[in-house]
């Protein structure tokens, strides 16, 4: 048995007991505070819709980390009404276009989910502008 450094690393590689640096994207750390802060960003709009992640976005929002889930929780959030508000009044002229506010919130709580697991993991993944419309800015 031999006792001694690990190993070093061949050309260009990282070694496997080291987390690279900068993974997060921002700079210094990301606490587990505020992956948990994110991530109510998105787990919150199954029970209260828009609310959570502005209470995050106004409450929370010192960390960078943090703003930029909440801002795009609550784009996420804000589509979802309009096309609720919109779909709503159409489907009262032409009744088929009650699918339209159905599918787009099926669609939503995908990208919730998948928002949240990146939230959860210390990164950010964009949802596509399709569903989270740019309102508050994410950067």
């Amino acid at each position: 048995m031999a006792y001694g450094p690990p190993p070093s690393p061949g050309y260009g590689q990282q070694p496997g007991w080291q987390q690279p640096q900068g993974m997060s994207g921002y700079p210094g750390h990301v606490t587990h505070d505020d992956k948990t802060w994110a991530l109510m960003a998105y787990l919150g709009q199954f029970l209260v819709g828009a609310i959570a992640p502005a209470v995050v976005f106004f409450g929370k929002g010192r960390s960078a980390f943090v703003r930029r889930h909440a801002a795009q929780g609550i784009n996420m959030g804000l589509a979802a009404i309009a096309v609720w508000i919109v779909g709503g009044l159409l489907s009262l002229l032409l009744e088929v276009l009650i699918w339209v506010p159905l599918v787009f919130t099926a669609v939503v709580m995908f990208f919730l989910v998948f928002a949240a697991r990146a939230a959860n993991r210390g990164e950010f993944r964009q949802v596509p502008s399709l569903v989270a419309w740019p309102l508050f800015k994410t950067r």
